[in-house]
Parts: structure tokens; C-alpha cells; sequence
């Protein structure tokens, strides 16, 4: 069964249930359905066929989502691209993805459509949507197709791009069959209900939106489209739309408790709460697991290639660990080495720190990357698939991720976590935030850096007087520290340490920075 066919019968199941909101704008899923039936008539019109890539740029609209479920059902590979990338990043996309249409929105502005010409796509072949035109509009009095296509499952239905936090984004091409069982397993791990209503606010060009969108519709559920995030716009819609679900990103969570208001918000339709794209600071869990008290707070490790890795439902008696193997996976833990030469065999014994893989026998595993042989080569060895996390499996079998191979710091011949050091500068409540990293050391070998998002109060020798009278050791305190105001993240939230490394930051005035 290919996901077309899936929305199809997930229709019958639910044809007058809200289906899709966005602002104003609400459709039943009968209504939806043939708004999508329009849609994937309108880009067969316009000549996409079966594996054909349909590019898109836009903000989490209900177009976005109304054009993905049309991809599906036409056959077509849905390629969305994130709308803060540069043109020279989105033409990449286009180009590498070798897509026949685009359709965007307004947000990338004229970004978009320089990337456009550059990917050798005429102006036929880009359509507007929203605030941007109403290319889109012309789609929706299309002639509907009278069914989904009937590509087999092992097609491909979608393209994400990694969120290129270092070099060139990798396309992660997806079968029908991977994202079938991917939002399957997402369903069970998490113990969702049926109509289960759904917060859409990580982006649609992420795996986090991409599951929200097919696991709503998969449970005849209400997906509550959220174009631009603010921590007031995610409670507004929870209180008004009676969010279920919520799967978000730390920094959202960190938005969200620290507002005056947050005493007064109406959280009580939260029946599970998620994170997930990058660690938590077992400070801030804490205080999620109070706050979403009436239902379960989760941990879903996962990633673009593989989609569930491992989750945890424990999270206030174990606050960051990242639980047991996901529905479907295996895991193991193996001898850490940047360069991938570790055979899968090669297991670490439990509590010790290695490299985290995967087999991918998953069914909800990619199977390569899109034109990277070299990726290829350095990612998959011997079935499995190599993260490039660093993780270790405690006593009671729980997994806990411990950051990035190419993050670890290694000072003065020892090995130190930089989420470890976070965690205890963030325990100081001196810090908006914090990164650590390591930067070159004549005598070190590197030595511990944080750039920190001060609050009033916020110093070297403060924050340095926290650190010792925490629990962190001596050897992982910071020898240098730089105060910033924001920052640098990936669209969907993860740390870009590859700036810092690389200097690309402004120190605030009024700090004293020591870096």
C-alpha cells in the first residue's frame, strides 16, 4: 500500500472529522481529500509523472500539507526544502533533486525564485502559493483524479534534505514502505489514541512535520497548522484548538516555560508531550515533566534515514536518557571513530562511550543517500548505518546519547561531553543558553569554550563559581567563555557549533568575554 492509497482509505474512516486547520481556514477530511484529488490533478496537468521530484519552499501552510498528500498520491516524490536557506542553498536542492516543479510561498522571498532560474526552472515551472500569488488557486480548479496512483510501496514517496550542519545537505530519498512503517512505529511508541488532535509546528521540510502530517491523518486526527512559530502562538493554539500532541524541539520548550504567563496557560488537553532533533538539558526535562503532567513526556530519538532509533517514557525518573531500541530496530553501540572503519561487530561493553548504529533491515530505514556515494561509503557498512553519535547503554539498559563523534572534546588526553558541561552551566540560571565546544590549545590539545546567552548577572567568574560548585569536574569546567546573543541553530533547531568554530559570531557589548 502506497501512502496515497493510505489517505485515501484513512478518509473513509473519517470523512466529516476536521482534518486540517490553518488560521481561518478548516476543511473536513472529505473536503481535504478532494482538495487534494484537485491538486494532484493539477500537477499531472502540468506533466508530473510517477518519480518525478515535485520541489516545494514554504512555511507549515495547508497548501504545504495538501501539496505533500497530492505528491503521494500522484506517484511523485515530495522534495520539500527549507524556506530560510539561501539561493544559493535552495538552487542546490533543486538542482541535486533534479525537480520539475517548485512551489513556494513568500517566506524565502526573492530567494526562491533567483534559485528557480538558476535551476534551469521557467517560470511555468514555478508556482505561487499564499502570499506569494495564486498559482496554487489554479491547481484547486483542476480536474480531480479519481484515485491515488498505484506505484508500489517500494517507490520512492519522499526526499528530506539533512539540515547540512556541516557542508552540502545529503538528500535521505524515502520509500512509501519506510514512511508507511516510520509513522507506524511513531504511533505506537508513543501510545497515541485515535483522533488524536496534533500541533504542526516543526517544519514540513523536517521528518518531525513530515510524521505529524501522516500520523494525524493515519488516525483520523486534527493537524493544526502553525506557518510561524513564537512560544505564545504554540500555547494559543494548544488552549484554543485543544492540542492533544505536541512534538517539539528543546528550544521550543525552553520558549514555552520561561514565560511570566506560563503559571496561567491551560495545558490540560496535552495528553503527550515529545521532544525530539537534538538532547534536552536534564533541567529543562524536569520542568517539562511537571508542567505536561497529564499525560507522558517522551524522548523519541530518531533521524531523517532511520526514523525511530529509540525512546524513553521515563523521563522524569531518568531525566535525558533516550531509552530502548525502537519498534523494528537494533542497536548497538560501537568503538567511536570518526573516519567509520569500526566494523558492526566491534561492540563496546555496557557503560562504555562508542559510536551509536543501526541495522537497517528497518523497515522504515532509508537505503542510501541521493547522489553520495561518498556518504554513502562513510554512513552504511555491513547493513548498518552509522549515526555519528556518541552514546553509552547503562546498567538497566537504557541508552543515553552523549553528543556527536566530531564533538567530543578531547583536553589534555580526556574525553568530555559537551552537553555535560551545558547542562551544568545551564543549572547556574545565568544562561538563556548555552553551546559548548573545543577550540585549539597549544598545550591542551583544545580547551573547553562555552558561548553563552546571558541573563543579567552572567560572568566568567560567576558562571566558572557554578560549575565548581556543581558537580562537574575540574578538567571539564570552561577556560574560555563568550557571550552572545543568539545562538546559531539549523531551521529545525540544532546547534551549528561549525560558526563557532569558524568565528561566525558578534561578542555583546557589556559582557566580559574571555575567549
Amino acid at each position: 500500500m502506497n501512502l496515497g492509497q493510505a489517505f485515501q482509505r484513512a478518509v473513509t474512516r473519517a470523512p466529516q472529522e476536521i482534518a486540517v486547520v490553518e488560521g481561518g481556514h478548516r476543511q473536513t477530511y472529505a473536503e481535504w481529500y478532494e482538495s487534494v484529488c484537485r491538486v494532484t490533478g493539477g500537477l499531472q496537468a502540468l506533466g508530473v509523472r510517477p518519480g518525478d521530484h515535485v520541489g516545494a519552499v514554504m512555511k507549515n501552510r495547508w497548501e504545504m500539507a495538501t501539496l505533500a498528500w497530492a505528491s503521494y498520491m500522484a506517484g511523485a516524490v515530495f522534495t520539500p526544502i527549507s524556506w530560510r536557506g539561501t539561493a544559493e542553498e535552495i538552487t542546490y536542492c533543486l538542482s541535486d533533486s533534479g525537480a520539475v516543479l517548485c512551489l513556494h510561498d513568500g517566506a524565502a522571498g526573492d530567494a526562491v525564485i533567483a534559485a528557480c532560474d538558476a535551476a534551469g526552472l521557467a517560470a511555468d515551472r514555478r508556482i505561487a502559493a499564499a502570499d506569494a500569488g495564486d498559482g496554487f488557486e489554479a491547481l484547486l480548479e483542476a480536474d480531480p483524479v479519481a484515485g491515488p496512483s498505484d506505484v508500489p510501496d517500494s517507490a520512492t514517496a519522499l526526499m528530506l534534505y539533512t539540515s547540512g550542519t556541516t557542508g552540502r545537505p545529503k538528500g535521505v530519498p524515502r520509500s512509501h514502505r519506510a514512511e508507511w512503517s516510520a509513522t507506524m512505529s511513531h504511533i505506537a511508541m508513543n501510545e497515541y489514541p485515535r483522533d488524536l488532535s496534533q500541533l504542526c509546528v516543526m517544519p514540513l521540510f523536517h521528518t518531525m512535520g513530515i510524521r505529524t502530517l501522516e500520523a494525524s491523518a493515519l488516525l483520523g486526527g486534527k493537524m493544526v497548522c502553525l506557518p510561524d512559530y513564537s512560544a505564545e502562538m504554540v500555547l494559543e493554539a494548544v488552549e484554543q484548538e485543544k492540542i492533544g500532541a505536541i512534538f517539539l524541539v528543546p528550544t521550543m520548550y525552553h520558549d514555552i516555560l520561561n514565560r511570566a504567563d506560563i503559571g496561567e496557560r491551560d495545558f490540560s488537553s496535552v495528553i503527550r508531550a515529545g521532544f525530539a532533533g537534538m538532547s534536552m538539558a536534564p533541567s529543562l526535562i524536569e520542568r517539562c515533566c511537571e508542567t505536561f503532567n497529564q499525560g507522558k513526556f517522551i524522548n523519541f530519538y530518531g533521524s531523517s534515514e532511520i526514523y525511530t532509533l529509540s525512546v524513553s517514557d521515563h523521563q522524569a525518573a531518568k531525566p535525558g536518557n533516550a531509552g530502548r531500541p525502537g519498534l523494528y530496530q537494533e542497536l548497538r553501540v560501537v568503538a567511536g571513530d570518526p573516519d567509520r572503519r569500526v566494523m558492526p561487530d566491534e561492540v563496546v561493553p555496557q557503560g562504555e562511550m562508542g559510536e551509536i548504529i543501526l541495522n537497517m533491515a528497518a523497515p522504515d530505514a532509508f537505503e542510501g543517500y541521493w547522489n553520495r556515494p561518498e556518504s554513502n561509503e562513510k554512513s552504511i557498512r555491513d547493513g548498518w548505518y552509522y549515526t555519528g553519535d556518541l552514546g553509552q547503554i547503562d546498567e538497566d539498559g537504557d541508552l543515553w546519547v552523549l553528543g556527536r563523534v566530531d564533538d567530543m572534546i578531547i583536553s589534555g588526553g580526556e574525553n568530555i561531553h559537551p552537553e555535560e558541561v551545558e547542562d551544568a552551566l545551564l543549572r547556574s540560571g545565568l544562561c538563556r543558553g548555552v553551546v559548548v565546544i573545543g577550540l585549539p590549545d597549544e598545550r591542551m590539545g583544545q580547551k573547553v569554550v562555552a558561548f553563552v546567552e546571558p541573563k543579567d548577572g552572567a560572568s566568567p567568574s560567576a558562571l566558572d563559581e557554578a560549575c565548581q560548585d556543581g558537580a562537574l569536574a575540574n578538567f571539564k569546567r570552561p577556560r574560555g567563555y563568550a557571550f552572545i546573543d543568539a545562538i546559531p541553530r539549523t531551521a529545525s533547531g540544532k546547534l551549528l557549533r561549525r560558526k563557532l568554530r569558524d568565528g561566525e559570531y558578534d561578542l555583546l557589548e557589556g559582557f566580559e568575554s574571555t575567549v
